[in-house]
């Protein structure tokens, strides 16, 4: 008993539902001399459902009893329509007239290009602030440059490369002890040149 309920229950929602369903259709105007306004978005107020009027302002959109319709443009005010909830039949047409709406937008000034020789002279007069050049000479000395190699964390690549080194280095003595920097010329040889360097001085 219950299957056969079922079926008379979708069907009975489906018919619900196709009642509900309105094809609105009509045309945009302006409210002062009734011209035919194209390219209006005529969207439903909470769902993503929308269309746009054609040359000649007419638009078709399918939406529910109930839904509120948003007409909107940029030179003219929004406005809004509510399809009737007791609306008898499935079809509906309107004749919406929009009102002009003035948009005041800020003051552009246009100036010509400016000529190679007047562009040479705000250049060369341009005033830079003092701090920022000191910035930028701090940070591409020498020295600052190899202090901040140090204390940066090394990049995706850099660690990758160092790890692998270290592997290499590990399997080239596996079985020996390796040997003590402390007998490498080499490394008493970048010690020295560090030390003359400075690389070793405390900086604030």
């Amino acid at each position: 008993m219950a299957a056969l309920m079922i079926p008379a229950v979708a069907q009975a929602q489906f018919e619900n539902f196709k009642d509900s369903v309105v094809q609105l259709y009509g045309v945009v105007m302006t409210a002062d001399s009734l011209n035919a306004i194209p390219g209006v978005s005529v969207i439903v107020k909470g769902r993503d459902q929308g269309t746009q009027t054609n040359d000649q302002g007419v638009f078709s959109i399918a939406v529910l009893k109930g839904d509120i319709i948003e007409f909107t443009h940029v030179s003219f005010k929004p406005r809004l329509f509510e399809i009737p909830k007791d609306l008898v039949g499935n079809h509906h047409s309107v004749i919406q007239l929009l009102v002009e709406d003035t948009t005041y937008l800020p003051v552009t000034i246009i100036r010509p290009r400016p000529t190679r020789e007047q562009f040479e002279r705000d250049f060369i007069n341009m005033k830079v602030n003092d701090d920022d050049i000191e910035i930028a000479r701090q940070n591409t000395e020498a020295a600052k440059m190899r202090m901040l190699a140090r204390t940066l964390p090394r990049d995706g690549r850099e660690g990758t490369n160092f790890t692998m080194r270290q592997q290499a280095q590990r399997y080239s003595y596996a079985g020996q002890a390796p040997p003590q920097n402390i007998l490498n010329p080499m490394a008493w040889n970048e010690f020295i040149k560090a030390w003359k360097r400075g690389d070793f001085k405390n900086r604030k």
